[in-house]
């Protein structure tokens, strides 16, 4: 038995937000001290860093729980399954439904349970339930339904990663130019037979929460007169660099050892879409852990450049446009190992290896 990816879906929103409309926003640090820098400046800096050119941001009438059910959709059709036969529904997130203009995070009932009630199912043991676990929400949800096949307690479930990270941002924050939003999402099924080569080969989860706790976290506004009462997304950039190229090679080259499969026969890495540079830094350290100085030059695809980082939702939205020929140069094909991985708040890493 293998657990099987059948169908992928998305939901990219179709609200654009360039580099260029923040040209004239006045950011700060941490100290709450006014950056001097001009605009242009700054954003021709993040953009060499960080690799996003412009990102997507959520109608404002719409929230995660919508944006995840559309996906859902796609990714239910594509699979041509009846949702009356889903055992489970997986839906990662990190901040629930947060309504444009306010405060409060509403995540009860839990946003499974509202998509279910938006997919209709009426099936009693079709169980659904929310995965916080950072930006590696997505990937860990996936290790949780392969558990639950091999323990025989499900057979089919839905896997989805959706947020509304531009609800959470501190505009006086450079960092919050690297945020926005999606959903993504996938049907996996337990099946055996014809298919049993394909499907997840193994996994590899961690968690580092002691020193690491608070790389990224909930802090208040860098504007000196901000409403003190409001706590907005932060993370300490340099420590999560730091943190991200020791630790992720690591899990990624567990994963891989744990499958008894050759790197050199790994044909697509779809990594967090955090930080440009940050994941080329990842993909050579990983490589390097094998003694390979040079990378193949078509091993990450990536969608960070147009669609910012939706967190859970970068590396299933990176898939299943990659799965639909969407992004220039990139493909999968049956039999292809790829891996899938992932890391964020916690601070947690997880890695999938996957045959396609």
């Amino acid at each position: 038995m293998r657990t099987v990816i059948t169908g992928t879906g998305s939901f990219i929103p179709a609200n654009k937000k360039l580099n260029s409309d923040f040209l004239d926003q006045d950011f700060y640090s941490d100290r709450q001290v006014r950056i001097p820098a001009e605009g242009a400046d700054i954003i021709r800096k993040f953009e060499e860093v960080t690799g996003i050119s412009e990102r997507r941001y959520a109608d404002i009438d719409m929230n995660a729980t919508e944006m995840a059910v559309a996906a859902a959709k796609v990714a239910i059709k594509d699979a041509g399954v009846d949702p009356e036969m889903l055992d489970q529904i997986i839906l990662a997130h990190n901040f629930g439904n947060v309504l444009t203009d306010t405060i409060q995070s509403d995540a009860v009932p839990s946003l499974a349970s509202r998509v279910k009630q938006a997919l209709g199912i009426r099936n009693p043991a079709c169980i659904p339930y929310d995965v916080l676990f950072g930006c590696p929400g997505w990937i860990q949800g996936l290790i949780q339904a392969d558990a639950f096949f091999k323990s025989g307690l499900a057979k089919k479930c839905l896997v989805i990663g959706t947020e509304t990270l531009s609800r959470v941002i501190d505009r006086y924050d450079r960092d919050s130019m690297i945020f926005s939003d999606g959903a993504g999402a996938v049907i996996v099924e337990a099946l055996e037979g014809k298919n049993s080569a394909a499907g997840i080969i193994s996994a590899s989860a961690q968690s580092y929460a002691n020193d690491e706790l608070n790389y990224i976290y909930m802090g208040m506004s860098y504007a000196p007169e901000a409403d003190k009462r409001i706590r907005y997304i932060k993370m300490l950039g340099r420590k999560v660099y730091e943190f991200a190229l020791k630790r992720v090679p690591e899990a990624m080259k567990d994963c891989l050892d744990k499958g008894n499969i050759n790197i050199r026969d790994v044909k697509k890495i779809f990594i967090h879409q955090a930080n440009e540079k940050m994941d080329i830094a990842i993909i050579k350290a990983f490589y390097l852990l094998y003694g390979i100085k040079e990378i193949p030059t078509d091993i990450m695809p990536m969608n960070i450049h147009v669609l910012g980082n939706s967190s859970v939702a970068t590396v299933p939205t990176l898939y299943d446009m990659v799965k639909r020929n969407e992004i220039a140069n990139q493909a999968v094909h049956a039999g292809d190992v790829i891996l899938f991985a992932s890391v964020g708040a916690g601070m947690n890493i997880n890695a999938i290896c996957y045959r396609v």
